[in-house]
């Protein structure tokens, strides 16, 4: 997912510059821990560029002078997610009810297939009430199946046919095994850092003779002995980036779920489901447990879009009269082209007319059925708004699916939006760092660095990607829809792109996972060279809404 493949942008990064030696451990230096620890505007992502000089898309300004005494109309937004916390205090009062469903009867009382499905649907959950979590990458699910055919065939045995899925086959199982290999180096490196961060730690409390340890307390130590001087210089490195024992562990469960389930080739989450999953067309499975397991993403992304605007606590969300409709289709690890579809479907038949799909991967080897859900929504005038993901990569050059052209076509959906991240700092922090980006593959940038929303819990926190810029775009969308009914989910797609900010030449940080200091044109990020702006998206639908009324 974007927490993709849980794609989230990992708190620190490690870079071997400098080593330490001790305890038959070798210690990295610390660098760069990235846009997640410097120090956003607060709620900057609703502010204004020129009320407020804060580049968001200008939410606030739009309610204080656009809005004020308009009337709206209810907006059902789909977010197709890991789940999300219907109890949330932010939340609860703008959650989608099915009023043709009665909870806990066990029936099916509005005839769509789906029993008890009140506030959505999950199709990642079992009959029984259990529900996957953690699941393999479609990368692992591609070399498993390709693998059974192809491992000790004769490649001059095959057909030609054959010899191009023969050629996808190497091409996959390389990647497979280069990437497994990676993720359990990366698993056992921070392994043996936290090891040894544990150890340094040990070692100068017992040291200075004491349990309580503060940074200022290091400046103290003047040691000839290597081991405290070691573990001096790495203490003070983790003291100042912040790398407290909450994110080792983060980082730690990221890779853990990487070995063990994303690239794990024995790790089957069918079996919980019990669906035929080589059945593409089956679309009644699932449950309807919408909060699942692990509702952190799902939760962050719909407060972004609808969290209570009116009830004076936590945050404002883009939209102030939408009910959020929830389907679970995305677990930790790559989502399903079956389920995507089944999921889109869903929310089609059940009203939603904005669906917000903040998930994606590499591969998609069952992309014709998701199309076919995609031209479904286009023909019944609901908007798509799709992540772009957190790779720092050229979609012009790469793919990050679900894409909006149809396989075998150079046709586009004409309802989708796809979404690159934007920052709120300077020219070297103007996007994020980690988005995905195209001229002709990305249509527009909003905000998705340091974006302060809802967890499960009610609780709230900041976190980064893709995956937080495209449910402010669809919140934009819906906010639109709500007060102008009467345009359609095209005319609102294009007046989002046409009313965009645009930055002329401005020279901004090219996005790449290095932290190198390459420049790039804004405007060559994504089709429009545009941030998405609520203030002017609002003052061009007054006005073409009024072209329609005149007709």
């Amino acid at each position: 997912m974007i927490k993709s493949k849980r794609h989230f942008v990992i708190a620190f990064t490690l870079l071997i510059t400098t080593t330490f030696s001790f305890a038959n451990e070798t210690i990295p230096n610390i660098t760069d821990p990235g846009d997640s620890l410097k120090s956003a505007p607060e709620n900057w992502f609703n502010l204004d560029p020129t009320a407020d000089k804060i580049r968001g898309v200008g939410t606030e300004r739009a309610y204080k002078e656009l809005l004020k005494g308009k009337k709206s109309k209810k907006v059902v937004v789909a977010v197709i997610d890991s789940g999300i916390d219907i109890d949330h205090e932010d939340l609860k009062d703008v959650i989608w009810k099915n009023d043709g469903e009665v909870a806990g009867n066990g029936k099916d009382d509005d005839g769509n297939g789906y029993v008890d499905d009140v506030h959505g649907w999950n199709f990642i959950g079992g009959k029984d009430g259990e529900n996957v979590d953690a699941d393999t990458y479609e990368l692992t699910r591609e070399y498993v199946r390709l693998n059974k055919k192809y491992k000790d065939v004769d490649p001059a045995s095959l057909s030609k046919k054959e010899k191009v899925e023969f050629a996808y086959y190497e091409k996959v199982k390389k990647e497979y095994e280069e990437s497994a290999k990676s993720a359990q180096e990366d698993y056992n490196y921070i392994v043996n850092f936290y090891e040894s961060f544990k150890y340094a730690d040990r070692l100068i409390k017992a040291y200075l003779n004491t349990e309580d340890l503060k940074a200022e307390d290091l400046s103290k130590i003047n040691s000839t002995d290597e081991r405290i001087t070691q573990s001096k210089s790495l203490l003070e490195l983790t003291i100042a980036n912040n790398l407290t024992e909450e994110v080792f562990n983060e980082q730690l469960d990221y890779l853990t779920d990487q070995v063990e389930f994303g690239y794990n080739p024995d790790f089957n989450s069918r079996e919980i489901i019990g669906d035929n999953y080589e059945d593409k067309s089956e679309k009644i499975y699932g449950n309807n447990d919408v909060t699942g397991p692990d509702a952190t993403h799902g939760t962050h992304v719909a407060g972004i879009i609808a969290a209570n605007r009116n009830n004076d606590i936590g945050i404002k969300g883009i939209a102030d009269n939408v009910e959020i409709m929830v389907i679970r289709a995305v677990p930790n690890g790559d989502e399903r082209d079956k389920d995507v579809a089944n999921a889109i479907r869903y929310a089609v038949d059940n009203g939603a007319q904005v669906i917000n799909m903040s998930f994606g991967k590499s591969y998609s080897p069952y992309k014709e059925v998701v199309d076919e859900a995609v031209k479904y929504a286009e023909s019944k005038g609901v908007l798509l708004v799709h992540a772009a993901g957190n790779d720092a990569k050229n979609l012009d050059e790469n793919t990050n699916f679900p894409t909006k052209t149809f396989k075998g076509s150079k046709k586009a959906a004409k309802n989708w939006l796809e979404i690159g991240a934007l920052s709120w700092g300077d020219e070297s922090n103007f996007v994020g760092s980690f988005s995905n980006y195209g001229k002709k593959s990305v249509d527009i940038f909003s905000p998705g660095v340091d974006i302060y929303s809802t967890v499960p819990g009610s609780k709230y926190q900041a976190q980064n990607g893709t995956s937080m810029a495209a449910p402010v775009a669809a919140g934009t969308a819906a906010l639109i829809m709500s007060y102008y009914p009467d345009l359609s989910a095209v005319t609102v797609k294009d007046i989002i792109l046409k009313s965009s900010v645009k930055f002329g030449d401005l020279m901004v940080n090219k996005p790449n996972e290095e932290g190198e200091d390459t420049k790039i044109k804004f405007s060559e990020l994504s089709s429009t060279g545009g941030i998405v702006n609520v203030y002017e998206a609002l003052k061009m639908a007054e006005s073409m809404s009024i072209k329609n009324k005149k007709r």
